[in-house]
């Protein structure tokens, strides 16, 4: 009977709760040894093995049982032990066995003593029910909580802590398991083994000089810092410690807290902050993009006064005359500002061009020679070629200004001698690359990879890279649109750029041109232009600019063409009434107070539906391309021009059927 407690006990107490719960046969051998136990000892009290002698208190040693049964399981459990007990002895008693058999001398006082003890065992169960029932709704409720509070933890990813100061031992909730990556049953609870296994080694001395705050100051500190797994990953936590509570000489004695996994807000707010940034930065190259493009169209039309009339006074004086070689300096100093903004315009993605489908391959290649004589003989230029390169839409002289912006910017971060790559391939990005990258669409691109091996770039001068007039060199060595010619031209075909450098350790572009999808359109073959430049068709030609207007019409005037003059769309209308389909050419400026060029070229039509048409301007404007790139069909004259290109482009246009 002895060894069926026992086995009781063991299985009650020792086994795993959680295996208790689950395996159903572990409740049953638990409920038949109890059975047997019970059963065998009320045998043993109230049976014939009961010695005559004993006094009637043996009897009740059964009520610790019932006690401890009550306690261990449930009042149900007890009134069920109870009613095994009853059926036992009054079985017994009925016969003659037990104690109360022996002690009794009539059936009635048999009877007295059975009653009286089972009354005992009933009142014991009554009272041991009320109190039982109130603790079991106490350990549940509390067992609820619990397990609220560990979901509570899980989802917020906040795990608490207690720390015994002076016995250096942690107890830690299962959250704080998980966020560390450790098991409980491998932890040690000792919280200088968790610095130097679990801490950042970089962050290692500030949680210790936090824990040395606590307990030489009593003040703790609220902590961010960076855990590393035993897998390798790294998560970030935010420590609080709550009041400590302190002996009785006033040290810390235990201190409580919370550890919270912030990994997923870093990088929220850390993806967020590159949004802000990429955004800003979008937003600030928009801005000077719109300010260059302004300046640009301004300065090309009276770039295109000045050099208009030196063209026409070099006509007019001998190379010998003393005032010719100033008009030839006057004449290359604005033809170096013109360079200036056309690379502005580049930069502002308002340059007019004309895409053709390219083999890149082909393009660099035939680019070599000419980059070879522009960077000097010191500097070794190496081009990769990929096979089967996809072919990109792109101006081919933007191509030329691409690279040779790169190895020119190259050339001057290199220190005496060195090495230039030219790397082409293709290459198709997801949604994970574009997420890291201002600019960049989901899709396949052909990369022009330019690097070289000079003195790189901080971080400060990455910043402002493509920003115009931003250079790192001395006075009069650069003008410092290099590369934002560059980063206009990418921009206006769609692509993007990606730089990676290093103080020291070179440099290297990486840019993005989308891949041309579709068949190639058919070259452009050149139409037949007339053998001279001269004619003697009537053209209008509407410019808001008196001087370029005067200029335009001198020009065309000694071409022998018949000009009509307007200063206003408002004029032209007029005047193309009053000419009713004579107009051979409209050469209007685009960007005008009253209408814009494309629409008063429609509104013409009424009048001249033969009449061809040549846009002018100093930059192109959305009423006759898409960022930049001219419609098929559309005749354009970039500002400023020269009166031998001007009348070059007008006899091309009149020539065409």
């Amino acid at each position: 009977l002895g060894m069926a407690m026992v086995t009781a006990v063991i299985v009650t107490w020792v086994a795993d709760p959680a295996v208790l719960r689950s395996a159903s046969w572990m409740r049953l051998a638990e409920a038949v040894v109890f059975v047997i136990a019970v059963t065998g000892l009320t045998w043993l009290v109230f049976g014939p093995l009961t010695v005559a002698e004993h006094p009637v208190l043996r009897t009740y040693m059964l009520l610790p049982l019932m006690a401890w049964i009550a306690f261990r399981f449930s009042p149900r459990d007890a009134a069920g032990t109870l009613l095994l007990i009853a059926i036992v002895a009054l079985w017994n008693t009925r016969l003659g066995y037990g104690i109360f058999a022996s002690a009794a001398d009539s059936p009635s006082e048999r009877l007295v003593e059975v009653q009286t003890f089972l009354m005992v065992l009933t009142l014991l169960g009554l009272l041991l029910s009320v109190e039982i029932s109130e603790r079991r709704e106490t350990t549940e409720a509390l067992r609820r909580s619990e397990e609220g509070l560990k979901r509570a933890q899980r989802h917020a990813r906040v795990g608490s802590w207690t720390w015994d100061v002076k016995g250096d031992r942690l107890e830690w909730s299962d959250e704080m398991f998980r966020i560390f990556g450790l098991r409980r049953e491998t932890f040690t609870g000792s919280l200088q083994a968790v610095i130097a296994e679990a801490i950042h080694p970089e962050d290692r001395a500030a949680v210790e000089r936090s824990n040395l705050s606590v307990v030489r100051d009593r003040r703790p500190i609220p902590l961010e810092y960076r855990v590393v797994r035993p897998d390798g990953s790294v998560r970030v936590v935010w420590a609080e410690a709550g009041e400590f509570l302190p002996d009785e000489h006033g040290d810390p004695l235990l201190l409580s807290g919370t550890v919270r996994d912030i990994t997923e807000q870093k990088e929220a707010e850390a993806n967020k902050a590159r949004l802000e940034s990429q955004l800003q930065h979008a937003i600030k190259m928009e801005s000077v993009g719109r300010l260059a493009g302004g300046v640009a169209h301004d300065f090309n039309n009276m770039l295109g006064v000045i050099l208009g009339h030196m063209e026409l006074a070099l006509e007019q004086v001998d190379s010998s005359h003393p005032v010719h070689a100033d008009l030839i300096a006057t004449q290359q100093a604005a033809q170096r500002s013109a360079h200036l903004t056309r690379q502005l315009l580049a930069f502002a993605r308002k340059q007019a061009v004309v895409p053709r489908v390219l083999d890149l391959n082909e393009t660099v290649a035939g680019m070599l020679t000419m980059l070879e004589r522009l960077i000097g003989e010191d500097i070794e230029i190496s081009f990769s070629p990929a096979g089967g390169l996809w072919p990109v839409s792109m101006d081919p002289s933007q191509i030329d200004q691409i690279l040779a912006n790169l190895c020119v910017n190259a050339r001057d971060a290199i220190a005496g001698t060195g090495c230039i790559s030219i790397e082409t391939t293709n290459e198709s990005l997801d949604e994970d690359h574009c997420v890291e990258h201002p600019g960049c669409i989901p899709g396949d691109y052909v990369r022009l990879v330019v690097a070289d091996d000079g003195r790189g770039m901080d971080e400060e001068t990455r910043r402002h890279l493509f920003e115009p007039f931003f250079t790192t060199k001395n006075t009069g060595e650069g003008t410092g649109l290099g590369l934002a010619t560059v980063y206009g031209i990418v921009e206006q075909n769609g692509g993007f750029i990606e730089v990676e450098s290093e103080a020291g350790e070179g440099c290297t572009f990486t840019i993005y041109l989308p891949r041309h999808v579709g068949d190639a359109p058919p070259a452009d073959t050149g139409e037949p232009r007339g053998s001279s430049t001269r004619g003697r068709e009537i053209i209008l030609v509407v410019e808001d600019e008196p001087a370029i207007l005067d200029l335009a019409t001198r020009m065309l005037r000694r071409q022998g063409y018949i000009v009509l003059a307007a200063a206003t769309p408002a004029q032209a209308i007029r005047l193309a009434e009053e000419r009713q389909g004579d107009i051979d050419l409209l050469v209007t400026d685009v960007v005008m107070p009253e209408m814009n060029g494309r629409d008063l070229a429609d509104t013409l039509r009424t009048y001249a539906p033969r009449m061809r048409r040549l846009f002018m301007s100093g930059y192109t404007a959305d009423v006759i391309a898409s960022r930049g790139v001219l419609d098929d069909g559309v005749n354009f004259l970039e500002k400023p021009f020269t009166a031998q290109g001007f009348a070059a482009a007008v006899r091309e246009v009149l020539s065409r059927e």
